[in-house]
């Protein structure tokens, strides 16, 4: 009689156990529920379902597990999820240098208001030379600068 009974109780585990979900029914309702996580892709094997890809940020790898987790005969999830570096910013401009052409012509209408002076423009570098008067010279050099050549070579005698 009890040999009967062992053996009733393992035939009705084995019962249960063989009405649980399977692994590819699991996998069916994960995917159709994290079809809306583009780059996630989940495996099931015996219950445990296996997060991998790549998700967009911190929110979206937890929105996964808790999806996962939320599917009926999940037993156990593991999240490899990779969340990828963020992009370099750049954090400064790339340096813009005017040909020679427009140099020169803007060049030469910032120096005529300054009696004196003479400029010359070779490969975007503008040359300054004659005479300045101190207080006239961080106005002339900064309004050159603005003209975006590669360099200022200041060659000016202070009067």
């Amino acid at each position: 009689m009890k040999i009967k009974s062992i053996l009733l109780g393992m035939g009705l585990a084995v019962s249960l156990v063989a009405c649980g979900p399977k692994d590819a029914d699991i996998q069916k309702d994960i995917n159709a529920q994290i079809s809306a996580l583009p780059g996630v892709e989940v495996s099931v094997v015996k219950g445990v379902a296996t997060i991998s890809g790549t998700c967009n940020d911190e929110t979206v790898k937890q929105n996964a597990e808790n999806i996962v987790k939320g599917v009926k005969g999940v037993k156990t999830v593991v999240n490899n999820c990779e969340i990828p570096a963020p992009e370099p910013v750049a954090t400064t401009a790339p340096v813009e240098i005017n040909a020679d052409g427009v140099l020169t012509t803007s060049v030469n209408e910032v120096v005529k208001t300054y009696s004196g002076v003479t400029a010359t423009v070779k490969d975007g570098v503008v040359t300054l030379t004659g005479d300045i008067k101190r207080a006239q010279l961080p106005n002339l050099i900064k309004s050159v600068q603005e003209l975006k050549p590669k360099k200022v070579e200041n060659k000016l005698t202070i009067k």
